[in-house]
């Protein structure tokens, strides 16, 4: 995970833990259902743990886990049996706890007695409360302060405290129960065969306010109904797909799931949803992540993309701040929304310590227009587009040489700041570790696509004098990026270039986001192509981070030869852009054969050992699951495969499928484009479009690139070159 990584994480959350999400707000319980404050367990609400324990014991036992089905992503349903005190081996209470996380938890709680025979038992359920921020928390640092408890009038339980200026507690509402401290306990008597049920609801507030202004805003007088309202919109929303592949049916439904319950919803703005960046602790607005996790779900639901933009450029810098890395026009790299303290980096409410998450601003603009959205953007859009590119001459490329590159301001900020933000992430071949400031391959591979997206806004805007220069920008960078990147004696692309401008000559993955944006000469693809699916990159599963003959390679790292998902999606649709149809499909179906080892849901990352060797895909073991462009990428896969690409500022769709053989039927339909709904079959080498809007014109072939989309009568002859 970007900024925050497997070098800090907490502890174990132990064997068969479950997290449950609503919004901002997640729940970490142990198998049984219990919280342990010792663990990185507890119920959150924006970005603070309001219940640290929750313990329930039977007859002064804990309670012994069976079964904890997540039947939604916001609810939990714990099965376990009371232990037992005579000697028997097996327990005739059984006790069922359904959790419902709504911004608070309720649970309600059933023991029901299968004996013969009546039976007297004493419940207890413990709570504390530490109000630890999230990094404290992940972080193993919580202090785990007595709070101060108090009895409301109505007789439920009051914790609460003074944390960082700002008043927080948590109300515990039991029923019928009797309270003793932070214990709140029932006698109950059971017939034969019978059983007894309770609730109890934790709810948090901070400075008065709780979740129930979220189900408010979202129209809603209970807060409890706002997770599955959500949901079952967004299900009404997304397209539905078909596949006669399983596996891959399989990973799209996930998908769905997963990309739901990780939307986030800014309380300033109710109106816009951003995707965030992984559970459980990312659950966040990341720049870099949910900019390509929008890019990459453009097919599902565009509005994830403008809401992402929008409120980027509501948090875009205004001014410099070394603390934070702030610049104007530069996108942040971390923001929490509703969060009231300083949890980013830097100690502020926002990081921007960021390398690509600005050009990337500036490349989903391009595309979303192409999608049919150009008055959004242009309407309200355009002067942060156009800050972003102001920031990438005056700051990204803060020496004139015509790379963007990134040294930190702060000690306190990333030393790394392009995906590989880990500290050992940029290395040359010997394992030396690359000195800043750093102009990565990849990064000028989203300014390329920056500058073209900007150049086909002018183009539709009819302002073909700012279309050329852009344009010719775009070319330039091509020109000089396949000049200076370019390792003839190795026959690939240099991950970056150091402080004194050479190349750092490791065989790295980023090369693969180079044919994703286009920058790559013709004549070079072939070799980079090649590289990207030799034995030494390629695992069988998918795209190692770096290459096995690299001196810094260990297969069990973060950023030096795992294997990421999101980062092989785009190597697959650099692939597929560059006409390797073959390597592009072999890409996807190793991805795919992962997915199903995963039981569905690829993870953030895992471990980069060779297919010949190891039967199955090993994980790497603090990979965020769900993580939002992990749970993106099979859904770019679909688009890759089928070649799915709207361009509705010319006037078309470009469809061409290319679908493995063996596959079978691919079928989606409720595909959103042009404010229409439309369907999509594949059967037997067979393409049908349906309720495709009269004004959009359908080509069966594969897109051309973007430069070649600029009327190239009105621009220069440098421009002309560069194609």
């Amino acid at each position: 995970m970007t900024g925050w990584n497997a070098e800090n994480l907490a502890g174990s959350a132990g064997a068969g833990a479950v997290t449950l999400l609503a919004g901002t707000s997640f729940c970490v319980s142990a198998a049984n259902g219990d919280m342990d404050q010792l663990r990185p367990h507890g119920m959150f609400f924006r970005d603070t743990r309001f219940v640290s324990n929750w313990a329930l014991e039977v007859n002064g036992h804990p309670i012994e886990a069976l079964g904890s089905p997540v039947p939604e992503p916001y609810r939990a349903d714990f099965v376990g049996r009371a232990s037992r005190t005579d000697g028997l081996a097996d327990s005739h209470l059984l006790i069922e706890r359904r959790r419902s996380l709504f911004g608070g938890v309720h649970e309600e709680i059933t023991i029901r007695n299968f004996s013969s025979k009546p039976t007297h038992a004493t419940v207890s359920l413990t709570v504390n409360a530490d109000f630890a921020d999230i990094f404290e928390v992940k972080e193993g640092r919580a202090r785990h302060e007595s709070v101060h408890l108090t009895r409301a009038s109505d007789g439920s339980l009051v914790l609460e405290s003074q944390r960082e200026g700002r008043h927080v507690l948590v109300t515990i509402d039991a029923p019928n129960s009797e309270v003793d401290g932070d214990v709140v306990s029932y006698d109950i008597s059971l017939e034969p065969q019978g059983h007894w049920s309770t609730g109890v609801t934790a709810t948090p507030r901070i400075d008065g306010v709780g979740p129930e202004a979220d189900a408010q805003v979202w129209g809603n007088q209970r807060a409890y109904d706002l997770p599955e309202e959500r949901l079952q919109e967004w299900h009404g929303r997304v397209p539905i797909t078909e596949l006669a592949n399983q596996a891959f049916d399989k990973a799209l439904a996930r998908s769905r799931e997963d990309l739901g319950s990780l939307r986030i919803f800014d309380p300033d703005h109710p109106g816009r949803t951003v995707v965030a960046a992984g559970s459980p602790w990312f659950m966040a607005l990341f720049g870099r992540d949910s900019l390509l996790t929008s890019f990459m779900t453009l097919p599902l639901d565009p509005s994830l993309a403008l809401g992402t933009l929008k409120t980027l450029a509501d948090h875009q810098g205004r001014t410099v701040n070394p603390l934070s890395e702030e610049e104007p026009g530069r996108i942040l790299h971390e923001v929490r929304l509703g969060a009231t303290t300083g949890l980013a980096l830097g100690g502020g409410s926002a990081y921007y310590g960021s390398v690509d998450a600005t050009p990337l601003f500036v490349t989903l603009a391009g595309e979303l227009t192409r999608w049919g959205f150009h008055s959004e953007v242009s309407e309200s859009l355009l002067p942060a587009v156009d800050r972003a590119l102001d920031w990438i001459r005056d700051y990204g490329d803060a020496d004139g040489d015509g790379f963007v590159e990134y040294s930190r301001a702060t000690d306190h900020g990333l030393l790394n700041q392009g995906w590989k933000d880990s500290g050992d992430g940029i290395n040359f071949a010997d394992g030396t570790l690359a000195e800043p400031p750093i102009a990565l391959c990849e990064v000028q591979g989203y300014v390329y696509t920056a500058y073209l997206s900007r150049a086909l806004m002018a183009q539709e805007e009819g302002d073909l004098k700012l279309a050329a220069v852009w344009g010719a920008r775009a070319a330039e960078l091509k020109r000089k990026f396949n000049e200076e990147f370019w390792l003839p004696e190795r026959r690939y692309f240099a991950i970056a270039l150091d402080r004194d401008k050479r190349p750092v000559d490791a065989c790295a993955s980023n090369m693969g986001h180079c044919l994703w944006s286009g920058i790559v000469d013709d004549d070079k693809a072939r070799l980079v192509a090649e590289r990207l699916m030799s034995d030494t990159m390629y695992t069988g599963w998918g795209v190692r981070t770096l290459a096995s003959d690299m001196a810094a390679y260990n297969p069990a790292s973060y950023h030096n030869g795992s294997v990421w998902p999101h980062d092989n999606a785009l190597i697959a649709g650099g692939l597929m852009r560059y006409g390797f149809v073959e390597e592009s499909q072999r890409l996807v179906t190793g991805l795919l054969d992962a997915a199903e080892a995963f039981d569905g849901r690829l993870p953030e990352l895992f471990c980069g050992l060779d297919r010949k060797t190891y039967g199955t895909p090993v994980p790497y073991p603090s990979s965020c699951s769900p993580q939002a462009w992990a749970a993106a990428t099979p859904v770019h896969l679909l688009r890759v495969l089928l070649r799915f690409d709207p361009c509705l500022t010319h006037g078309g769709l470009w469809l061409a499928p290319v679908v493995p053989e063996g596959f079978g039927r691919i079928k989606m339909r409720n595909i959103p484009l042009a404010g229409s709904r439309i369907s999509v079959e594949v059967v037997n080498g067979e393409t049908r479009v349906t309720d495709l809007p009269e004004d959009v014109a359908l080509h069966r072939e594969a897109r051309k690139p973007l430069s070649d989309l600029l009327d190239v009568h009105h621009v220069t002859s440098g421009l002309r070159r560069g194609h």
